[in-house]
């Protein structure tokens, strides 16, 4: 009898014990296994909040098949008070594990609303944006001029939420006294400023948070546009007339306000340094206007001849080299284009109608693109 019973107990134990490596087996695999979310969703974790709330969360919204797994999962992981506020980006069959690393990784939200504050040449703008999880992009719900227009509801709204990301999106060709009054209008950052050197900024998106300073957000773009300078002027090509980063600079900041189109940059390039190797003035519209500006917003007509004979730092119809300074903040492609710029013999160029320029070797060759466009103009 004993011996009956002693056996039957061990085959309970060790059907137990199969059965129990069994729900383990099969828990692991809810776990790690691809899980049912259809759709991408924005996960929402507010500050303060805990694991158990965020598990109840995804299982109404359909991420996972289990909260008591996921959590059971997450504390096993070791990442129960690892949860990080925030608005995440959950891919659809996503994880329960894959999930888990998701709220706990720390970073900047992936998902949710974004404010960029977009300071271009001819105006500045904020625009709210949510990303829509499905598409996995970004609408736009609000955009206005914060420096002339009144804050509208979504912008208000968004500024009160925990999670909102922030940019400031820089353009190529925008003056430092463009930028500095672009960030003046960022009602997130605190603190003056005094205006940076020209062209001593560079043009690129930067990530900033609410009470970051105006400071130390000019001193990164400051520190990038010298990494890329310093980076450039390294891989010059040889033998320019260029004699310092700084003339580099300066021979930039003139490509960047001659040619919008990307391909043309380089073409552009040669042939300021074809005239700088001949000793021919550059003979450029946008430095006569920097001396007429000082940068300070656009000249929003055109160029008198008055104006274009006047003997300034800044009119190279007049004087035989670069201008003294930038004439604007260049950005990358225009930096790399005046230090390996193309080789060619082009001397002169002149728009031809489509945004793009006509380049030419001689003058009478330059003349004919020039009556070319001007039967554009008086067309249009």
């Amino acid at each position: 009898m004993r011996r009956s019973l002693a056996s039957n107990a061990l085959t309970a134990l060790v059907l137990l014990i199969f059965l129990a490596t069994g729900v383990l087996m099969w828990a692991l695999r809810q776990y790690s296994d691809a899980g049912p979310l259809e759709q991408a969703i924005c996960l929402q974790v507010p500050l303060g909040t805990n694991m158990g709330r965020v598990s109840e969360n995804l299982l109404d919204q359909g991420a996972i098949s289990s909260s008591a797994i996921f959590r059971i999962g997450v504390d096993y992981a070791d990442k129960t008070t690892a949860l990080k506020a925030g608005s995440y980006l959950v891919p659809e069959q996503a994880s329960m594990s894959e999930i888990a690393d998701i709220v706990t990784r720390g970073g900047a939200s992936t998902c949710g609303t974004e404010v960029v504050y977009r300071i271009g040449v001819n105006r500045v703008q904020a625009q709210v944006r949510e990303l829509d999880p499905t598409t996995q992009r970004f609408d736009t719900v609000a955009e206005f001029d914060p420096i002339s227009e009144e804050d509208p509801a979504d912008y208000l709204r968004v500024l009160d939420e925990q999670d909102t990301r922030y940019r400031v999106a820089v353009a190529e060709g925008v003056t430092s006294w463009q930028v500095v009054e672009g960030l003046k209008s960022v009602d997130v950052l605190d603190g003056n400023v005094e205006i940076p050197a020209e062209g001593s900024l560079a043009p690129d998106s930067y990530e900033i948070s609410k009470g970051d300073s105006r400071v130390e957000v000019l001193s990164r773009m400051e520190d990038a546009q010298t990494a890329l300078l310093t980076a450039a002027w390294v891989g010059r090509d040889d033998d320019l007339p260029l004699n310092s980063p700084e003339e580099a600079l300066i021979l930039a900041s003139i490509i960047e306000k001659e040619t919008g189109v990307a391909e043309e940059r380089r073409q552009v390039a040669s042939v300021f340094i074809n005239r700088l190797n001949r000793g021919m003035r550059l003979q450029t519209d946008p430095t006569v206007i920097y001396g007429i500006t000082k940068g300070q917003g656009v000249l929003g007509r055109g160029l008198r001849r008055s104006e274009l004979r006047a003997r300034t730092p800044y009119n190279t119809y007049v004087i035989d080299a670069l201008p003294p300074t930038p004439i604007a903040n260049p950005g990358r492609a225009a930096i790399q284009a005046a230090l390996q710029p193309d080789q060619t013999n082009f001397v002169f160029f002149v728009a031809d109608g489509t945004g793009g320029h006509a380049f030419a070797e001689t003058l009478a060759e330059h003349n004919q693109n020039v009556a070319k466009w001007r039967e554009i103009e008086a067309q249009q």
